[in-house]
């Protein structure tokens, strides 16, 4: 769906905007074609299912308002798909930082 680099940038301001909101601190966003790597530093009092609904609602929230022409294909107001991924990186930090870094290339061969 955001295959347009204008969507792309709305797509990673509406992101952006909701952890500012809420204090969650983001460390490195990737915004792709079809799907989106981050990793961010939330406060220990906000859950992984409560940092995914906080992320992907209010992000879409503010994309509908951005991008009235989604409700057109998402006329249910779901621009998120329901799964997600969400692990801890603790020591792991620079190997997760590289694979972040390094999807474009994976995914699209730059």
């Amino acid at each position: 769906m955001l295959k347009q680099d204008k969507l792309k940038v709305y797509c990673k301001v509406a992101i952006e905007e909701a952890c500012k909101r809420h204090k969650i601190e983001i460390i490195i966003l990737k915004v792709l074609n079809e799907h989106s790597h981050l990793i961010v530093d939330c406060p220990r009092t906000i859950s992984d299912a409560m940092l995914m609904q906080i992320i992907k609602g209010l992000s879409s929230f503010i994309l509908f308002r951005l991008c009235p022409d989604f409700r057109k294909r998402y006329p249910r107001g779901h621009f998120w798909n329901a799964g997600y991924f969400c692990a801890g990186c603790g020591s792991d930090f620079e190997r997760a930082l590289s694979y972040i870094q390094n999807q474009e290339q994976h995914h699209y061969g730059f």
